[in-house]
């Protein structure tokens, strides 16, 4: 499990944490991109897309690589392992809620078509 009060975690989420971050990830998900590229859908300046990008930086899921007056970025995912080991916790408690409500509706279900089936018809 991973340490719940860990300073690196938080920073993940944070980054995580806005519409616009999680966007420009997936699209360094497709690849490479300058902060122009990662701009152009968010129709924001290069000043506003690079503040997000050294966020993401500072969570260490974005790299970024200054080519003479171009920057790059790319995705680091690595990090994103810590972030989906503490959601799998998570998923497990639900998925295991989840099957029993599943189980506790099928039994339910069951038992109103056992009475339906043990019931007289009506009229007689």
């Amino acid at each position: 499990m991973v340490d719940n009060d860990s300073p690196r975690l938080d920073v993940i989420f944070r980054a995580l944490g806005d519409a616009t971050r999680r966007g420009i990830l997936a699209r360094l998900a497709l690849g490479e991109k300058s902060i122009g590229e990662l701009a152009e859908p968010f129709a924001m300046s290069f000043a506003g897309a690079s503040k997000h990008v050294k966020v993401l930086e500072d969570a260490g899921l974005v790299r970024r690589e200054v080519r003479g007056r171009t920057h790059i970025c790319r995705l680091e995912a690595a990090p994103l392992a810590s972030a989906d080991q503490w959601l799998s916790h998570y998923e497990r408690f639900w998925t295991g809620r989840l099957d029993t409500l599943e189980q506790l509706l099928r039994e339910d279900d069951a038992r109103k078509t056992a009475n339906r089936k043990n019931r007289p018809p009506q009229g007689e």
